[in-house]
């Protein structure tokens, strides 16, 4: 594939996708500042799992929907860990942390709408792309 910008001229060629994305997150450099987040081994190896049918899959197409359901559960798992744990150790009480329970329900619920249809959506290039991408991030 090509990438050529709108004027017609052309420097760069990657040969697909998938080597932009490897590409794209390689180029990071080692030392940039990072936050990760923990998450169940449950959900480790079921996103691992995930991965490794999409990726093995003769129609990767037919996986849409397991990745982007394994896309909301780490949405989930990160908002837990990024907002309500930090809730919690602050001891804010019940009635605050059952405000953010309800609200990050509620936007996990529309955010995973949205997931789903652009996951949904995806070709297979797109989906391996995404694949390798969060695969890269687990490493």
């Amino acid at each position: 594939m090509r990438l050529c910008p709108s004027n017609g001229g052309c420097s760069t060629t990657v040969s697909s996708p998938l080597s932009l994305a490897k590409a794209n997150l390689m180029s990071t450099p080692t030392n940039a500042p990072f936050m990760r987040f923990y998450h169940s081994e449950a959900l480790r190896a079921k996103t691992l799992t995930v991965l490794n049918n999409l990726e093995q899959a003769k129609d990767p197409l037919q996986q849409r929907g397991h990745l982007a359901g394994v896309v909301v559960e780490l949405l989930e798992s990160g908002m837990d860990y990024y907002f309500m744990k930090p809730l919690k150790l602050a001891k804010v009480g019940f009635v605050v942390e059952q405000s953010a329970v309800v609200g990050m329900s509620g936007a996990v619920r529309m955010i995973a709408g949205v997931i789903h249809n652009i996951i949904g959506r995806m070709d297979k290039a797109q989906l391996l792309v995404v694949s390798t991408y969060i695969r890269q991030l687990m490493e």
